[in-house]
């Protein structure tokens, strides 16, 4: 039986879907009351499984009437992807980060299967042996250079 995140996660997916600009608006309150969770929940869901290394970007409006925007970010705006991709990846990335970066960048089409296991094998920190906090420091910059090389070689340079 899926959990209640589950079913959080596949409710938006489907709304996301559905809709003909790839992106949803939606009210925390009102959709908690629909399910029947408490909004807390549908935070949970949000900043755990629609985050940029999904493949998703969030943006929320507080106050009367706020929602929050979910975009699916669409293949045919790659640049814009691989920006925000690098903006993730930051100045030093966590192995379970960079993970979920690798998997957004494979199941976006970016990267193929064996360009993936490549990428996981090198953020690794067994491969990785060197302490905390430079080991997520080269962890970023390893990711950011392979990122770059691919992108570099869809281009034909």
């Amino acid at each position: 039986m899926p959990s209640l995140a589950d079913l959080i996660e596949q409710y938006i997916k489907k709304l996301i879907h559905e809709s003909e600009d790839r992106a949803v608006e939606i009210q925390r309150n009102e959709l908690a009351e629909k399910l029947r969770c408490v909004p807390s929940q549908i935070n949970y869901v949000l900043a755990t499984r629609f985050t940029l290394e999904h493949g998703y970007l969030i943006e929320s409006r507080r106050g009367g009437g706020g929602y929050i925007r979910i975009i699916k970010i669409a293949e045919h705006d790659q640049e814009a992807f691989y920006q925000r991709i690098f903006e993730a990846i930051g100045d030093a990335i966590s192995e379970s980060k960079a993970r979920e970066i690798i998997k957004a960048l494979y199941e976006s089409g970016s990267i193929n299967d064996k360009e993936r296991k490549i990428f996981n094998s090198v953020v690794d920190r067994k491969v990785l042996q060197v302490p905390l906090p430079y080991r997520d420091e080269l962890r970023a910059r390893l990711l950011k250079s392979m990122l770059a090389g691919v992108l570099y070689a869809e281009e034909g340079n």
